[in-house]
Order: structure tokens, then C-alpha cells, then sequence
């Protein structure tokens, strides 16, 4: 019998393999092969059966922080595999919950209505939860970046110098608002909150790495704000998170995500609303993705980073460059993923509307973005963020705010 890395990985690859080619990476006319990561999020029972792919995303950029007041909530600000996956995943959540409010002869498999005893100060107010006995599986085909790849990254440069500190920031010469945030610079400096991208070259963002977001993740879950709107935290945890062998190295993963490393101030720490640090379990498999950076067989030519990304879900399927449906500008509000903060904030509110829960009113009389992020519901996961960067993720600085008005197209 297979193991369940293994066949996590099956599924999600194959998935991929069945979307157009218009969604892959191309040769192109110097016979150059392009190379992106692979996320995707599986769902299974308690036994590891019925194991089913619920969204995928490939994917490695993200938005410079000067032109995050220009997104307007309809230009992504991260689109690396690992968060598309997992935004994929929270949008076909909250559709989920959006057709049970809806209508009462629909059924999910994966959320159910909580029960009003459920209900509570401690427990959370939200009305759904992920149904009970079901797991949550996450397979990688590269390591995400920053601290649980720091050794991968050194191996693999020509000079394993550590970059300047000043260059990560472009010419000093020049006056910048963005921190001293790492990317890939000083090797030497391990269990650290690191941002994207790691080029020295790159145009400075504060977004934070994969690996810092995952971490994270292990104390507030898998879902969203804007699905926790919705949705209790308590059975949304990741079980297991998946990497090809040849993406491991246990020692940056401990570091980076277990009570071992730098989360080990959290260990058996559980706050109120189904907030806990529920570090996931790390396993390896030999499957390996077509498409990846170190793909197998001998490659007579490195591969390039693709610019194209590829969302899908249960119920989407998109094909994005630049943060922004492919063939639209950035410019354009209808480039607007369905995943963009726009588009899913939209769909919150909508299902608000529909359930008219008086504990949750407050989300449908906010007219911004940030004002619905601000809604009561979401006081404790704020607690849960505030505490985590503070204890274990020192230097997680907040990027810049993108809000936009909920109401006006």
C-alpha cells in the first residue's frame, strides 16, 4: 500500500496534468523549458481515504510594495504556489458556506452548521465548521522560501558568499520606507523572518516569505480573515505538509516550523475561538513535478522561471500573470481574480447578507476592506497574530494596507 505523501502528491499532480496547456509552462524559441512550484491541498478522512484535491495553484511571485496603494483589492499581492493554493482553498470554502446559507437542501462534504450549543466567547461565534474526522494535507513540489530553504538556497549558488545586507534594499543612496527585511542575504542568520522575493535585484516588498506564512498558519489555521468571518478555526489545521525528498532538509524545517526551533515558545499554547499552535507533521515523497527547478533527468539547459500562474479549485479554474487574470492589466478591475480581496470580500458579505446573524452584523455595516477586517468576530485571531509574531516570529513587520471601498465597483 502507497503512503499517503505519496499519494497526496499522485492526486495533486495529476490534477495539474489534466488542466489546458495554456496553464503550463512553455519552451520556448531558444528550447528553454520554463520551471514554477507546485501547491496543492488535499482533503481525506481520518484513514487517509477518499483522499481528494480540493485546490491547486502554481506560482512564484508577488507584488512590489509601492504599487500595493495602486492594487485597489483586485491585483494580488502574493502569488506564490504555496498562498494561491491556500487562497484557493479559502475561496471554495466560503462558497461552500455561501450555498449551505442559501439554500437548506444543500449538502457539503467538507463544512457543516454549528450547532447553537457550539457557540460561544471561548469557541467562536462563527456558524460553520470543517466537518469532523476529516484531514488536511499539503504537497509542495519546491521548499518554500525563506528559513526552511536557507540551506537548499546556499547549496545552490555558485559563490555561497552571503549578499549584503544593503543590497537587498537597492541603492541606499536613496531614502526607502521599506525595513530591513531579509530575503535571501546573510546564510548565516537562520530562524529569521525573511521577505519576498529573494533577489537582491527585486524591487522591495513586505511580503513575508512561505515559510514564515506557514509557520504562522500553525497558530491560526489554514483559514483566512475573511473566511473566519464565516468559518470556526478549530478543525482547519494542516495535518501534513508534503515536499519531494530532494526538497528536505530536516533541520531547516524543525527550525523554521517546530516547537524545537523558533515556535518553541508556543509549545501546547491554545487561546480562545479554536486557536491553538497545532504544529502540522513534515513528510517527504519521491514523486517528482514535470515543471519543477530540479526536475528529474539530465536537463542540458537550466531551466527559466515561468511568469504564469494557474489557480484551480473544485469549482475555478484561472490562469494569471502579474497578479491579475492573463490578458488584463493590472489597471483593469475586471483583471480581478476571484481570489483577489475584492472578489472575496464581496462574496463575505454576501453570505452575511444571507445568514442575518445579529453577532455578525457588524461585518455588513463595514463600507472598506479594512473595516471589515476590523469586525468583532475577528478580535482573537488579531490576539493570536499579535502574540505569534511577537513571541516566535520577531520582525514580522505588517505590509502596507491595500483597502478600497466594498460597495462601489
Amino acid at each position: 500500500m502507497d503512503s499517503i505523501e505519496n499519494s497526496v502528491a499522485d492526486i495533486v499532480i495529476a490534477k495539474f496534468d489534466a488542466l489546458p496547456s495554456k496553464s503550463k509552462p512553455v519552451v520556448d524559441v531558444n528550447g528553454v523549458s520554463g520551471w514554477v512550484p507546485l501547491s496543492g491541498i488535499v482533503f481525506s478522512n481520518e484513514d487517509g481515504s477518499n483522499a481528494t484535491c480540493v485546490a491547486l495553484a502554481t506560482g512564484m511571485k508577488c507584488l512590489p510594495s509601492h504599487k500595493i496603494p495602486q492594487a485597489h483589492g483586485t491585483v494580488l499581492h502574493d502569488w506564490h504556489a504555496e498562498v494561491l493554493a491556500m487562497r484557493g482553498l479559502n475561496h471554495f470554502l466560503i462558497q461552500e458556506c455561501h450555498n449551505l446559507a442559501h439554500s437548506s437542501e444543500f449538502h457539503s462534504p467538507y463544512i457543516r452548521w454549528r450547532d447553537t450549543s457550539e457557540l460561544s466567547s471561548y469557541r467562536g461565534l462563527q456558524p460553520f465548521t470543517i466537518r469532523e474526522g476529516l484531514k488536511l494535507y499539503m504537497f509542495c513540489s519546491e521548499a518554500p522560501c525563506g528559513d526552511a530553504s536557507m540551506e537548499l538556497t546556499m547549496s545552490t549558488q555558485s559563490d555561497a558568499t552571503p549578499w549584503l545586507h544593503e543590497a537587498l534594499l537597492g541603492d541606499t543612496e536613496k531614502p526607502t520606507p521599506i525595513p530591513a527585511l531579509l530575503g535571501r542575504g546573510f546564510f548565516s542568520k537562520l530562524g529569521t523572518v525573511r521577505r519576498k522575493p529573494s533577489r537582491p535585484d527585486s524591487q522591495p516588498t513586505l511580503s513575508k516569505s512561505c515559510s514564515d506564512k506557514l509557520a504562522l498558519k500553525q497558530c491560526t489555521s489554514l483559514l483566512s480573515s475573511m473566511a473566519s468571518l464565516l468559518i470556526c478555526p478549530e478543525n482547519a489545521f494542516l495535518d501534513t505538509f508534503i515536499l519531494p525528498d530532494t526538497e528536505f532538509v530536516g533541520s531547516a524545517c524543525d527550525r523554521s516550523f517546530g516547537p524545537t526551533g523558533r515556535m518553541g515558545p508556543l509549545t501546547n499554547m491554545v487561546w480562545s475561538g479554536g486557536y491553538s499552535y497545532r504544529p502540522f507533521k513534515i513528510g517527504t515523497t519521491k514523486r517528482k513535478f514535470e515543471h519543477s527547478r530540479r526536475r528529474p533527468g539530465p536537463q542540458p539547459v537550466h531551466p527559466k522561471p515561468s511568469n504564469l500562474s494557474v489557480l484551480w479549485t473544485v469549482r475555478l479554474q484561472e490562469t494569471l500573470i502579474n497578479g491579475v487574470l492573463q490578458g488584463r492589466k493590472q489597471s483593469d478591475q475586471k483583471g480581478g481574480s476571484a481570489i483577489c480581496r475584492l472578489r472575496i470580500s464581496r462574496l463575505v458579505m454576501d453570505t452575511l447578507m444571507l445568514l442575518a446573524i445579529p453577532m455578525l452584523v457588524d461585518g455588513l455595516r463595514s463600507s472598506t476592506y479594512a473595516e471589515l477586517k476590523r469586525a468583532n468576530v475577528l478580535e482573537e485571531r488579531r490576539k493570536v497574530k499579535r502574540h505569534v509574531t511577537d513571541a516566535a516570529l520577531a520582525g514580522w513587520i505588517p505590509n502596507l494596507e491595500d483597502s478600497f471601498n466594498l460597495h462601489v465597483d
